[in-house]
């Protein structure tokens, strides 16, 4: 008499039900405080697991509530609805205002990264300081990219998922258009940034005007 046939047990490296997935991949964004890339959670969810399946369903499940998922650069956070932003606001808020030369350095590096400083400057019209380059990575809205190849192998500037995230921007193509900031009162018809003040230095703007896009 043959022996009985033995059920076939799971594997153990069976990944979870794609509902099980989606458990563990809100549980780590809710628990996040940065944003969370795709390949660190493929690091963190057991192994067979398809993370941009999960996430895709639930962006889904979260449209219309009052939390979204959200895509910042190469990663996903969960953030409030923009239309309920108002109730997350503290009673007293500390806005520290950037100097107009910085300002225009930061758009600069937005519209036209990855940019060497000898093209911010040739753009403004007058020298960068350091300062104001330290001040933005400081913040954390631009850092450095690949160097280029050039002779002098300057380095470039790119804005960081960190500038994405506060102005609520998916990338850097995102960024709205002259139009749209002309339309918005954020661009008036003042003639190109240095196009007038040729020759002078960042340090004269030490403590100049500011702008509503990029108002920290």
């Amino acid at each position: 008499m043959s022996d009985p046939v033995e059920p076939i047990e799971k594997s153990l490296f069976d990944a979870p039900p794609m509902g099980a997935q989606e458990r563990m991949v809100e549980a780590i964004l809710f628990a996040s405080a940065e944003p969370v890339s795709v390949a660190e959670l493929t690091a963190r969810l057991p192994h067979g697991c398809d993370p941009a399946e999960a996430l895709a369903r639930l962006r889904k499940r979260y449209e219309g509530r009052g939390v979204h998922l959200v895509r910042v650069g190469d990663s996903w956070a969960m953030r409030t609805a923009p239309d309920l932003g108002h109730l997350m606001r503290k009673e007293t808020v500390e806005q520290r205002k950037l100097s107009r030369a910085a300002i225009e350095t930061l758009a600069i590096v937005a519209y036209h990264q990855p940019v060497t400083r000898a093209e911010i400057e040739e753009i403004r019209g007058v020298s960068v300081s350091r300062g104001t380059i330290d001040q933005l990575i400081e913040l954390d809205w631009i850092r450095f990219g690949r160097r280029r190849m050039t002779p002098g192998r300057p380095v470039t500037f790119v804005v960081t998922e960190h500038f994405l995230d506060h102005f609520g921007l998916e990338s850097a193509r995102d960024l709205p258009g002259i139009k749209e900031l002309r339309s918005a009162g954020l661009l008036d018809n003042r003639p190109p940034p240095g196009a007038a003040r040729a020759g002078e230095d960042d340090e004269d703007e030490a403590t100049g005007g500011q702008s509503e896009l990029f108002e920290d």
